[in-house]
């Protein structure tokens, strides 16, 4: 339902921003692409648990997999997922890679979707 919310909120807004265009606008098929798979990282239970844990603190791969008790090959691959859509980001010390959060605006997002699915 909140996600609901937000795209009411946009749609008004963005009408309201475009009432006096005679045209109506469309987003283009990257945008689209984008968006859609920046809901499909957010919607996996795994890649939510490793960006929330990623937005506490900087982690490596072997320190994501204990924490969260995951596998290594798992969490890579949802790194690689997540750093494809610049959601994480990386920087190597000596042969370790140290990853954390990329983009403020999702994980803004993401701590008020954790905050609404647990308001009573």
């Amino acid at each position: 339902m909140f996600i609901y919310e937000l795209v009411v909120s946009a749609v008004e807004n963005d009408k309201e921003l475009h009432d006096n265009d005679e045209e109506l606008f469309d987003l283009d098929e990257e945008t689209l692409f984008l968006v859609s798979q920046t809901f499909k990282a957010l919607s996996d239970p795994t890649r939510i648990r490793i960006l929330y844990l990623l937005s506490k603190k900087e982690c490596s791969v072997s320190e994501i997999a204990k924490k969260l008790n995951l596998s290594q090959p798992n969490v890579s691959h949802q790194l690689r997922f997540l750093k494809n859509l610049r959601l994480v980001k990386y920087r190597r010390e000596g042969t370790t890679l140290y990853y954390s959060t990329d983009d403020d605006h999702i994980m803004h997002m993401l701590y008020q979707t954790i905050e609404h699915s647990q308001h009573n």
